[in-house]
C-alpha cells in the first residue's frame, strides 16, 4: 500500500508542506494496477449501499483482469477510446480499471446526457465500443449505431467468466482517460489525461480530507463519477490508498444523504455546494455523524455555510479549486492553515498557481486570470485532436484556466468570475454553445444565446435569449417546448430555466455575440 505524501505533526505549517514537497512520479505506471492490485485481498474496496454488500480489493483485482480479457476479445486494444455511460456503480468503477489495465482510454459519460450530447462525444473520441447501464443502452445505440454496445447490467456476469489477462505495461505519460469539458464557443473539448495525473491529484486529496488516509476511513460523494470531481477527487485516489468507497444509485435527497452517512459511518465526504445548500435548506439533523473532513468546490461558500456545517454537521469545510484540465491545484486544509470562508484557499504543495494580468505578469490584490505552471502531473496531456486549442490553453509555460480571481497578500485566492462565460450550475460546468446548438435545431428558433444567471441554490442557471423564426408564436407554450427539446436531446441540467424572446441579439461591430450585454439583462 502506498505511503501518504504528508504526515501531520505538531506545529506543521503551510510553508513547511510546500518547502518539503517533491514530486515522485515513476516512468512506468498503470492506474488500473495501482488502484487494486497491491492491497490486501480481503480489504473492503466498495460498499454497495443499495445491495447491503461490500466488494473487496481482491475481488476487484481479479474481476478487472477478467473484464479486461473479455474486452480484449471484443477488439479493444491499447490506446482505444471506450465510452462508459453509467451512474455510480460497481460496474462503472470496474470498467475504468479493466480499460486501464488494457492500456485503453476510458471515456466517462454522464447518464444525464441525451443522444445528441452522447453522439458528439462518442464520435469525436472515435469510440467503436461503449459500455452502458441498462437504462442508457438505447440512448447509446441511438447516438452511436455503428458502435458495439455492451449492457453492463445484463452482460457483466458473463463477461467476468472470461480468462484474466496480464495488465499492459504503460508509461506514466500514456493516456488513461478522456473527459469532455464545455466551453462557450464551438463544441465540447476532450481533455486527455495521462496515468500520471493521479499523482497530481494526491496533494489535494490528502489535504482536503485532513491527511487521508487514516484508519477506518470511508469516503462518499453524491457527485457523478462521470465528472472529474467524482472520479478523481474521490474514487480513484481513495482506491489508490486502499480507502473503501461508499456508493449508491439513489437520487440525492438531503435527509437521505445524512442518514446514509450516519448509517455507514462515513468519515470523508465530497459535497458540492448545491448539495450542502440543499442540506441546510432542509434543516437536516447531523447528530451521530462520523465525519472528520468535508471537501467542497465549484463555487464559493460564504461564511454562513461554514458556520452551519460546523454547527449541524460537526465538521468544517475545506474548499478547493480546479478544473477538468488542471484539477485540485488550490485549496484548504483547516488543521494546518486557517480557512477563510469564500476563499478557494492557497496553492497546494507541488502546484505553482498565480494570478496574471492581460500582459502575463503576476499580480497580487488585483483581478486577473488563474494560471497554473506547466509541467505539472495534474495537467492534461492535450485537448483531444485540437492542437490549436491546446496551444491557446497552455502558453509560455502556463496553463490559462480562463477563470478570473485575485490573490491576497497572504496567498489566499478569491474567485471573481469565469472569463469564458461557462455556466456553473449544481456542480456542472455548462457550455452555452452546446445548448445554443440544440435550440437552433428547433424550427421555431432563428437565433439564440445562452448565459448564466445567479441562483441562490444552483449557483447559476442557464437563461436562453431566443429570436423566434418567422411565423413562430413566442408564448409560454413555445417556452415549454424549447425546454423539453433541450431536456430530451442534451441533459436536464442544461435546460434553460428561463427563456426570453428578443427581436435581435446584441453584437459587436465585428458581428460577434455580446453575451456580456445579455448577462446584464439576466441580472
Amino acid at each position: 500500500m502506498p505511503s501518504p505524501l504528508f504526515e501531520p505533526r505538531p506545529g506543521i505549517g503551510y510553508d513547511d508542506l510546500r518547502a518539503e514537497f517533491r514530486w515522485s512520479v515513476p516512468d512506468e505506471f498503470n492506474l488500473g494496477v495501482a488502484c487494486v492490485d497491491g492491497h490486501p485481498e480481503d480489504a473492503p474496496a466498495l460498499v454497495l449501499a443499495d445491495e447491503a454488500r461490500t466488494v473487496t480489493f481482491g475481488w476487484l483485482s481479479d474481476a478487472s483482469a477478467r473484464l479486461a480479457g473479455a474486452l480484449a476479445t471484443r477488439g479493444v486494444n491499447r490506446g482505444d477510446r471506450v465510452g462508459i455511460v453509467a451512474p455510480q456503480s460497481l460496474a462503472t468503477g470496474l470498467s475504468h480499471l479493466a480499460l486501464w489495465k488494457l492500456g485503453a482510454v476510458s471515456l466517462p459519460l454522464a447518464s444525464v446526457f441525451g443522444p445528441d450530447a452522447l453522439r458528439y462525444r462518442i464520435h469525436d473520441a472515435g469510440c467503436s465500443v461503449a459500455l452502458g447501464s441498462s437504462e442508457n443502452v438505447e440512448k447509446v445505440r441511438e447516438a452511436a449505431p455503428s458502435a458495439s454496445v455492451i449492457d453492463l447490467d445484463r452482460q457483466l456476469s458473463q463477461l467476468l467468466e472470461s480468462a484474466p489477462v496480464a495488465p499492459t505495461a504503460t508509461l506514466s505519460e500514456d493516456p488513461a482517460y478522456l473527459i469532455y469539458t464545455s466551453g462557450t464557443t464551438g463544441p465540447p473539448k476532450g481533455a486527455l489525461h495521462a496515468h500520471r495525473s493521479l499523482f497530481g491529484h494526491l496533494p489535494g486529496f490528502e489535504l482536503y480530507y485532513e491527511f487521508a488516509p487514516r484508519p477506518n476511513d470511508l469516503i462518499w460523494t453524491p457527485a457523478d463519477w462521470a465528472w472529474i470531481g467524482g472520479l478523481m477527487d474521490v474514487l480513484i485516489p481513495a482506491w489508490y490508498y486502499g480507502i473503501p468507497v461508499l456508493t449508491t444509485a439513489r437520487d440525492f435527497d438531503p435527509h437521505d444523504a445524512v442518514e446514509l452517512m450516519r448509517e455507514h459511518g462515513v468519515t470523508l465526504a465530497f459535497l458540492p455546494p448545491t448539495a450542502l445548500k440543499m442540506m441546510r435548506a432542509a434543516a437536516v439533523d447531523g447528530d451521530g455523524l462520523s465525519l472528520r473532513a468535508v471537501f467542497s468546490g465549484g463555487e464559493p461558500l460564504g461564511e454562513e455555510m461554514h458556520r452551519w456545517s460546523l454547527e449541524h454537521m460537526g465538521v468544517s469545510i475545506n474548499e478547493g479549486y480546479g478544473q477538468t484540465e488542471a484539477n485540485l491545484v488550490v485549496g484548504n486544509c483547516g488543521s494546518v492553515w486557517p480557512v477563510r470562508p469564500g476563499s478557494m484557499g492557497k496553492a497546494l504543495p507541488g502546484h505553482d498557481v498565480e494570478i496574471h494580468d492581460e500582459a502575463g505578469k503576476r499580480v497580487i490584490g488585483e483581478t486577473g486570470e488563474v494560471c497554473v505552471r506547466s509541467p505539472d502531473p495534474v495537467l492534461m496531456l492535450n485537448y483531444w485532436r485540437q492542437p490549436e486549442a491546446t496551444a491557446e490553453k497552455v502558453r509560455d509555460g502556463w496553463l490559462l484556466t480562463g477563470d478570473l480571481a485575485r490573490e491576497d497578500d497572504d496567498g489566499y485566492f478569491w474567485f471573481v468570475s469565469r472569463k469564458d462565460d461557462v455556466i456553473s450550475s449544481m456542480g456542472y460546468r455548462i457550455g452555452p454553445g452546446e445548448i445554443e446548438e440544440s435550440l437552433l435545431q428547433h424550427p421555431a428558433v432563428a437565433m439564440c444565446a445562452v448565459v448564466g444567471e445567479p441562483d441562490e441554490l444552483r449557483g447559476q442557471i442557464p437563461v436562453a435569449y431566443v429570436v423566434p423564426a418567422p411565423g413562430a408564436v413566442a408564448d409560454d407554450e413555445l417556452v415549454r417546448e424549447l425546454q423539453t427539446h433541450v431536456r430530451t436531446r442534451l441533459a436536464a441540467h442544461e435546460v434553460p430555466r428561463r427563456v426570453m424572446f428578443l427581436d435581435d441579439l446584441p453584437r459587436t461591430t465585428t458581428g460577434k455575440l455580446m453575451r456580456r450585454a445579455l448577462r446584464f439583462e439576466a441580472d
